[in-house]
């Protein structure tokens, strides 16, 4: 069987250097070996996706030289996919209702690190602080029933001795020059969101049941995600879900050594097709040329 590769941008903004890093990596590898390539659209932000940013990325990958199977996922056509991975969860007492706003977590977090510094997980936030695990059910029950705003967790704890072990096979290299077989360690991230009530995904959930659905073999991404994966492998556990090979690449920084951003205008895709460029000159500036 062939292998299968996926590059999945959010249409929230421009694509920029990053973006075409990875997208370029991924049909180079494609290519190399044999496979498929497939575009994956991940919008499930909807106060920030816009249909012109899908039609601009569509526009600045043709210009690049992409090309990719259709039909085009989008997961905002597949929200029936999460909710039914979520109901497995459910099933195996792994998730539960929290409801504190952000505010109120943000409170709960300056309590807790007035007496001793609070965990946080790989990219930097808190990890959850309040009690939403001990509710009772009643009590549970009746705050659903009332309206209120709700975020569905893992229960990290419940899971991990479910799931057991995790690893995953990294061909590409985590920030600390990981490679090989990695092992997991998804605890790092507590009892991460995997929903709300306006939302019925996460990030987290929806790119492992749609690497599934799509037959994804590689994913190749930026290693700013390397850590998610162990996150990820998890939830591919718990639901039986296939495990794919992972290859995590360098970022593209601005000249502060950050990240690119979709604000950065300097470096997206489309003003430097305007300013004249080619596609040539997209593969110097991100070192493929």
């Amino acid at each position: 069987m062939p292998l299968v590769f996926r590059f999945a941008p959010s249409p929230n903004g421009y694509l920029h250097l990053g973006h075409a890093l990875s997208a370029l990596l991924n049909v180079d590898m494609a290519r190399a070996a044999g496979g498929r390539l497939l575009l994956r659209i991940e919008d499930i932000d909807e106060t920030r996706c816009r249909p012109e940013y899908e039609t601009a990325i569509a526009e600045d990958l043709a210009w690049l030289g992409l090309s990719w199977e259709e039909p085009v996922r989008r997961q905002s056509q597949h929200y029936g996919d999460y909710r039914a991975a979520l109901g497995k969860l459910e099933q195996r007492g792994l998730i539960y209702p929290s409801f504190e706003s952000r505010a109120e977590i943000t409170a709960l977090v300056a309590a807790r690190e007035a007496e001793s510094p609070w965990p946080r997980d790989p990219d930097g936030a808190p990890l959850y602080p309040g009690n939403a695990k001990a509710m009772t059910p009643d009590e549970r029950a009746r705050r659903l029933a009332s309206g209120a705003p709700y975020a569905l967790r893992l229960d990290m704890q419940a899971a991990l001795a479910q799931a057991g072990p995790l690893s995953w096979t990294e061909t590409g290299e985590g920030p600390a020059g990981e490679t090989g077989t990695v092992r997991a360690d998804p605890a790092a991230w507590g009892d991460v969101v995997l929903a709300r009530k306006d939302t019925p995904t996460s990030y987290h959930l929806a790119v492992v049941v749609d690497d599934a659905s799509q037959g994804v073999t590689d994913v190749v991404r930026g290693r700013d995600l390397f850590h998610a994966t162990s996150v990820h492998r998890l939830l591919q556990a718990l639901l039986g879900l296939p495990a794919p090979r992972y290859h995590h690449h360098r970022l593209i920084l601005d000249s502060d050594g950050r990240k690119l951003s979709k604000s950065a205008a300097a470096t997206g895709l489309r003003e430097l097709r305007a300013k004249g460029m080619f596609p040539a000159d997209i593969r110097r500036l991100v070192g493929l040329a």
